[in-house]
């Protein structure tokens, strides 16, 4: 059993090793084509229009590209802080009410109570009350499936 886990792991590890090599051959080898195209176009706009004019389109290409990265960079940051947000105010809903049915004090209330009233009249009003609260986590869930999904 462990010999198998230390084969799957010792498989897992090296093709990723593998991929991670490779995506790292490609990406050497994307920017060696960028310069490569760069130069080409610096020289042709170089002999059509002279060295100013050259200088000044590949600064102002690389000042386009600076600006789109800028741009997703920017985008991408608010994007994770809003789900970061999102997070944190999931965490504290949740744990407000972990904390609250953890509680002895709320659990001793909730078993005198059943015990005075007793668990047969109780069964029929917990269904309800266990209904609506299906029915409100999966509408508030659906609400939620539609904001993620815009």
């Amino acid at each position: 059993m462990f010999q198998k886990f230390m084969d799957d792991f010792r498989e897992s590890t090296g093709s990723a090793l593998r991929l991670t090599s490779l995506a790292i051959a490609v990406a050497v080898l994307l920017f060696i084509t960028t310069g490569f195209l760069c130069a080409a176009a610096f020289v042709f706009v170089l002999q059509k229009y002279g060295l100013l004019q050259a200088c000044f389109a590949g600064a102002g290409v690389f000042f386009v590209a600076t600006l789109l990265a800028a741009m997703s960079y920017s985008v991408r940051k608010r994007q994770v802080n809003e789900l970061a947000r999102k997070r944190r105010a999931e965490a504290a809903e949740s744990s407000t009410m972990q904390s609250a049915l953890s509680d002895p004090m709320v659990l001793a209330a909730g078993l005198q109570i059943v015990q005075i009233i007793g668990v047969k009249r109780l069964v029929i009003p917990l269904l309800a009350v266990g209904g609506i609260a299906l029915g409100l986590m999966a509408s508030r869930r659906a609400t939620a499936d539609e904001e993620h999904g815009e």
